[in-house]
């Protein structure tokens, strides 16, 4: 089936059945649940994690959109039954129910671009047990993934203090992964990419003009510069550190004149070379002419440039990978089931008890953020129950799928900006690149972690 994009300027692709990013346990437990009786009991499945990763003040939401486009294509297609089949995975019984599969139930969560942290009901997934079960994987997948490039990214914006950030991770991952990333950057704060499936599939702006590969074809530097400016125009990016930088600045200003968009530095030392660059540029006559560096920057690279005459950056590896920290550790954890299996059976609490750590909070939960008068968040509030009066106006989650069918889909740009303000209301502290703990506490109202 067609699915619409979440990002204004994109176009439909289809999207395939997501049913097998599925880890066979989920199915077996299925086949048992259903040969017990206890796969229709109404269940409440929960996202969240436990802690933030190292030294980071605060996590990202983002995947939400892939997240219902994911659910909304859970079909076990025949091809996809019969493998099930051959494999011996799930008895015909299962496989029957299989067939019939489509998520009727309901899900929350914090909207796409908002800030989260240790504890946080990131997404929270109610229908039967049998439908919610079979989904924990395709969730934790894209949004663990998604959210550590996020955060990355946000890390990333804030170092970069509104100079242009360029996603150009795509060689350094999975071909689609790349694509994901490249949305999930642009949520967390970059303005472009270099990937082409990602500005077709959710209308990200693309950039990028040429490589070493390009300058080496040609006999000469002033060859190569000619050819792409006949090409591309005055205002392109002229790459100059394939053999000499001084001379490769001169003859770019020779060549494109003092029109010259932009020459781009992807070696060395960048914060001695782009002040040298800049003074060559402005001498030349070529004052409008920016710098764009490259070369494995990550958030502390880019801080460190702060001060250089650096008008754009462009980012790979250590974006795509979420800079050191390529998953936020979420898990989806079953928090309450009804005590029966009629309808109106209430909701009991269940949770993890074991040693080691693992512990989790039973319970359907909400969460709030209370601000102070400057509307600076002072603390994250999860809570089981009813919602205190003072908090109702400050709860966190929304609605995003109702019977089955997502209610919330946004354009990648709202999703964007309300990270921009979510960012803008933490305290100060959230900004720092230094290791910390995370910038709110969590307290929990009702309920004993």
């Amino acid at each position: 089936m067609d699915v619409t994009n979440d990002a204004g300027g994109g176009l439909p692709v289809a999207v395939p059945s997501t049913a097998l990013f599925t880890d066979q346990y989920e199915l077996t437990m299925l086949q048992a649940a259903l040969r017990a009786g206890t796969a229709h009991r109404r269940s409440v499945f929960e996202v969240f994690t436990r802690r933030l990763p190292e030294g980071r003040r605060y996590g990202v939401v983002a995947g939400t959109g892939r997240v219902l486009d994911a659910v909304e294509n859970f079909r076990f297609e025949p091809a996809l039954l019969g493998f099930l089949r051959e494999q011996g995975v799930v008895d015909e019984p299962t496989a029957d129910w299989l067939a019939d599969y489509r998520f009727a139930g309901e899900i929350h969560g914090y909207p796409e671009g908002e800030v989260y942290f240790p504890g946080s009901p990131i997404m929270t997934v109610e229908g039967t047990f049998a439908e919610c079960v079979l989904l924990e994987t395709v969730i934790l997948s894209i949004l663990n993934h998604d959210s550590a490039v996020a955060a990355a990214a946000s890390r990333m914006a804030v170092a970069a203090h509104g100079r242009p950030l360029i996603e150009m991770g795509a060689r350094r991952t999975h071909e689609l992964a790349a694509v994901a990333a490249s949305r999930a950057a642009y949520i967390g704060g970059f303005s472009s990419t270099s990937d082409l499936a990602a500005g077709f599939r959710y209308g990200i702006p693309t950039a990028g003009t040429s490589a070493h590969a390009f300058t080496l074809l040609h006999d000469s530097e002033r060859e190569a510069f000619a050819a792409q400016v006949d090409s591309l125009g005055a205002g392109t990016t002229l790459l100059v550190d394939t053999y000499d930088v001084p001379e490769a600045v001169r003859t770019a200003v020779e060549v494109a004149g003092p029109g010259l968009g932009a020459v781009r530095i992807d070696s060395g030392d960048l914060l001695v070379v782009a002040h040298r660059v800049r003074q060559q540029l402005d001498e030349l006559g070529a004052h409008d002419a920016r710098i764009v560096v490259t070369s494995d920057l990550d958030e502390y690279a880019i801080a460190s440039l702060a001060a250089a005459p650096v008008d754009a950056y462009g980012v790979g590896t250590r974006l795509v990978t979420g800079s050191g920290h390529p998953t936020c550790s979420m898990v989806y954890k079953l928090v309450a089931r009804a005590s029966g299996e009629g309808e109106d059976a209430p909701l009991v609490p269940v949770a993890k008890k074991s040693l080691g750590g693992k512990l989790s909070v039973g319970g359907r939960k909400w969460a709030a953020r209370p601000a102070d008068g400057l509307g600076i968040a002072e603390a994250e509030v999860v809570g089981t129950g009813p919602v205190p009066e003072e908090l109702a106006g400050r709860q966190v989650a929304v609605e995003l799928m109702r019977d089955g069918r997502a209610v919330a889909r946004e354009t990648l740009d709202a999703a964007r900006e309300r990270h921009t303000r979510a960012r803008g209301r933490l305290p100060l502290s959230a900004t720092q690149l230094s290791r910390g703990e995370p910038v709110l506490p969590t307290r929990y109202v009702g309920a004993t972690p």
